[in-house]
């Protein structure tokens, strides 16, 4: 008995070390090579059918996307960016709150969690999922870099229905390139992020635009990423 214990131990522990390897080796890689594909978009296209069924992306360096692009995430999905180290304890605690008396849940994740499930992760609201997305989080944060972590965010994350990231929208919504998009255009792709297959920059409803109009608000109250990121 005590010797199958010991075995199963030591197994055990080589799969644990295995494990960490291998993440950290990969997400060492993506700090310099830019993830080809995402689970999420093949997860999205498998779900898709007939002529809707596409990838649409294209990368961009993070020099060649518009401030305005990345100041309008941050504005939208996580102010505390160049402050927190992966979680926001605060936008944690106030989503708790809210969701005790609301119907709707309300998430409370990081750009950098954000990047974590989209990079390296599936969607789902398991135990098993969201301690994964903590264990990358960290990764990233420790090895990226917060500039790195917007930039893959920039380019990743899903903008409609096979949209991804800032260049495709851009060119799909305002027949631009990311660099040109002003601050209005931003605020507006930013503004579908909570639900980018429902909502569209093409067809923006009456929330759509309210919600731009407040993302616009908290850019001008932020202020610039240099400003912001003095804090990295």
């Amino acid at each position: 008995m005590k010797n199958s214990l010991n075995h199963f131990l030591s197994v055990l522990k080589k799969l644990i070390l295995y494990f960490l390897v291998i993440t950290i080796a990969w997400v060492v890689i993506y700090r310099f090579v830019n993830p080809p594909i995402t689970p999420l978009m093949v997860i999205r296209y498998i779900e898709s059918s007939g002529k809707n069924r596409s990838i649409n992306k294209k990368w961009k360096d993070y020099d060649h996307i518009s401030e305005n692009m990345a100041l309008a995430v941050i504005a939208a999905e996580d102010q505390n960016f160049f402050e927190h180290h992966g979680f926001d304890i605060e936008a944690i605690e106030k989503a708790l709150h809210k969701n005790k008396r609301a119907k709707r849940i309300r998430g409370a994740s990081t750009i950098s969690q954000q990047v974590a499930k989209n990079v390296f992760l599936w969607p789902s609201r398991t135990w098993l999922r969201k301690g994964l997305e903590a264990y990358f989080t960290f990764l990233i944060e420790t090895f990226w870099g917060k500039k790195r972590i917007l930039e893959v965010y920039l380019n990743v994350a899903e903008m409609g229905d096979g949209i991804y990231g800032a260049e495709a929208a851009a060119r799909v919504y305002f027949k631009k390139p990311a660099m040109n998009l002003n601050k209005g255009e931003a605020a507006l792709i930013a503004a579908v992020l909570p639900d980018p297959r429902i909502m569209s920059p093409a067809r923006p409803s009456a929330y759509l635009y309210k919600r731009q109009e407040w993302i616009i608000e908290q850019m001008n109250n932020l202020g610039s990423i240099k400003l912001l990121s003095e804090t990295e």
